[in-house]
């Protein structure tokens, strides 16, 4: 499938999503290695199997295979940190002092630019809603030299692909009962 089949399927209800998804799918103040990553492991991070085959399909080819297993990496690995460092974050006392003890080598050696993975892990940790992974990510690609508008654009990205999943989710589950036609 591809993003213009995502697109078609997304229902009436969701047209603000299939015209973002759209203009976002062009945006110009990422590279395109950027956009690609970032909409790979936004869809990755947002866990449906239908908008993240279309979102595969559409952007992996313009990855190539290390930047694409870099990626796959950025919602793997944020996967666990978002979760371990939001407990972190919300309780605070001793635990953000301890050790994480948590292997995350990949953060060290993603196999691409330090400053797109970082990226990427900022899409995912925003979808994840995780406050101290988002402002740490942002701070290291601000330090990389990302512009403010690179940030906001990837942020945009995870929202809009976080949403497409959620409403592809709830058609999916309402798929065959009279809830879905009454929508």
């Amino acid at each position: 499938m591809s993003i213009e089949a995502l697109r078609a399927r997304l229902p009436e209800y969701a047209k603000d999503l299939r015209l973002n998804l759209g203009t976002l799918a062009a945006e110009p103040s990422l590279s395109a290695r950027q956009l690609a990553g970032t909409f790979v492991a936004a869809a990755i991070a947002s866990r449906n199997a239908a908008t993240t085959e279309a979102i595969a399909a559409e952007f992996a080819p313009a990855l190539g295979a290390e930047a694409l297993a870099a990626a796959k990496a950025a919602a793997a690995i944020m996967g666990m940190n978002n979760i371990y460092y939001r407990f972190t974050h919300l309780v605070g006392g001793d635990y953000k002092t301890m050790p994480a003890k948590l292997r995350m080598n990949v953060i060290g050696r993603p196999g691409v630019e330090k400053a797109d993975f970082e990226l990427w892990c900022l899409a995912v940790s925003a979808i994840n809603g995780c406050g101290a992974c988002m402002e740490a990510h942002e701070h290291v690609v601000r330090e990389a030299g990302l512009l403010a508008e690179q940030v906001q654009a990837a942020v945009r990205i995870a929202a809009v692909v976080h949403a497409v999943a959620t409403v592809m989710d709830a058609e999916e589950a309402l798929a065959g009962k009279n809830l879905a036609a009454a929508a």
